[in-house]
């Protein structure tokens, strides 16, 4: 009996494992939990494109360009009191290095140099005349400055002579500087910059002076040849020339010194953009002239030749539409030259020893390639 009852024990213990697993292995598995990211799509049309290049014919129209030519010239504003650059020759003639690119507007525009009308202004009507419509373009030794370009609603063109402004005296005054001049007197131009660059010179070396001041170069230049005042003010170039009118022009100097920048050219009304491209490239025109070699003498025979420089065939019209971009003749360049040379012809018949002998060479009216800043941009 007592080895019965040991052997059922385990037997029944091991049942009790068996039934135990079995109903274990019958429970729902535990549930596995996973992250799950959710991404929002959005459908998007995809469009192809093609860039093609479609030609665009510039048509300009100038409205001054257009009175210009129904006119039969050019109102040019210029200076009738400074040798070299405006003023009335012996028989009544404008000449002058700004009278001479008058000239060449009104060869560009109709081939003729006698079609300007030349307007005598002083430095105080200039601006009113070109506000009032009274001229078309003012070629009068006036300087680029950001309140005439801006407040007076004018626009600058290239400038055609690089300037600044000095002092005229009498050789045996004893001045060589401006700081000599304590208390002296000076002559001066009303309604000019020259005016502002004299106080601001003198102030800045703590210097006095006593102004004296006049509408016109003419009166000016007398004033001072009288001896009213001790010294005359202009811009260098203007004081060359007013130097030569003088009783005695051998008995005074221009002092070294140089007051202000003045940058002199072409000046005309703002809202015509034709109108100014047209004066801007016939002063561009002439500065490439000189740079490409061609000058009065020798522009019909470089045309007749076939040149093969490129920017010389587009600039005398032989290639090219430019002029009729402006509104001009193909080869209105070439009537430029012709009859007025290029820059360096214009300035050698009027400044250079002929004239009033404003030196060059080495100065800032030199080509850029010689070291100047005469500089025109390209003909293409």
């Amino acid at each position: 009996m007592e080895r019965r009852g040991s052997f059922l024990l385990p037997t029944a213990l091991a049942l009790g494992l068996l039934l135990a697993v079995a109903l274990s292995a019958c429970q729902p598995a535990e549930p596995e939990i996973r992250e799950v990211r959710v991404v929002e799509t959005q459908e998007v049309q995809v469009i192809q494109t093609q860039q093609v290049q479609v030609p665009v014919e510039l048509v300009m129209e100038s409205a001054r360009l257009q009175a210009v030519k129904d006119s039969g010239n050019v109102r040019c504003g210029v200076n009738s009191a400074v040798p070299g650059f405006g003023f009335l020759n012996e028989q009544g003639e404008f000449v002058g290095f700004d009278s001479d690119f008058c000239r060449a507007l009104a060869l560009a525009i109709f081939n003729d140099a006698n079609a300007v009308e030349f307007r005598p202004l002083t430095a105080a009507e200039r601006f009113t005349a070109l506000q009032a419509n009274e001229i078309d373009v003012l070629i009068r030794n006036t300087t680029w400055t950001i309140t005439r370009d801006v407040e007076l609603g004018t626009d600058f063109g290239p400038t055609t002579f690089y300037d600044g402004q000095g002092m005229l005296v009498r050789a045996d005054s004893g001045f060589s500087t401006l700081e000599d001049m304590d208390g002296a007197t000076i002559c001066v131009l009303a309604g000019t910059t020259t005016e502002l660059n004299l106080a601001d010179a003198f102030s800045s070396r703590d210097v006095t002076y006593e102004p004296l001041v006049f509408a016109t170069g003419d009166e000016t230049r007398v004033a001072y040849d009288e001896a009213r005042c001790d010294g005359l003010t202009s811009d260098k170039s203007q004081l060359a020339g007013l130097r030569t009118a003088l009783s005695t022009p051998a008995d005074h100097v221009i002092l070294p010194v140089t007051m202000s920048k003045e940058p002199l050219g072409p000046v005309w009304a703002q809202g015509d953009q034709q109108w100014g491209d047209v004066v801007r490239w016939v002063v561009n025109a002439i500065i490439i002239a000189e740079e490409k070699g061609i000058t009065s003498s020798n522009v019909d025979d470089i045309v007749a030749s076939d040149p093969q420089d490129p920017e010389i065939r587009r600039l005398l019209g032989i290639e090219g539409e430019f002029g009729n971009l402006l509104g001009l003749s193909p080869d209105f360049v070439v009537n430029v030259i012709r009859a007025v040379g290029n820059y360096g012809e214009i300035y050698d018949r009027h400044l250079g020893p002929a004239g009033t002998d404003i030196p060059r060479e080495g100065s800032l009216n030199a080509l850029w390639t010689q070291g100047g800043l005469l500089y025109a941009p390209p003909w293409r």
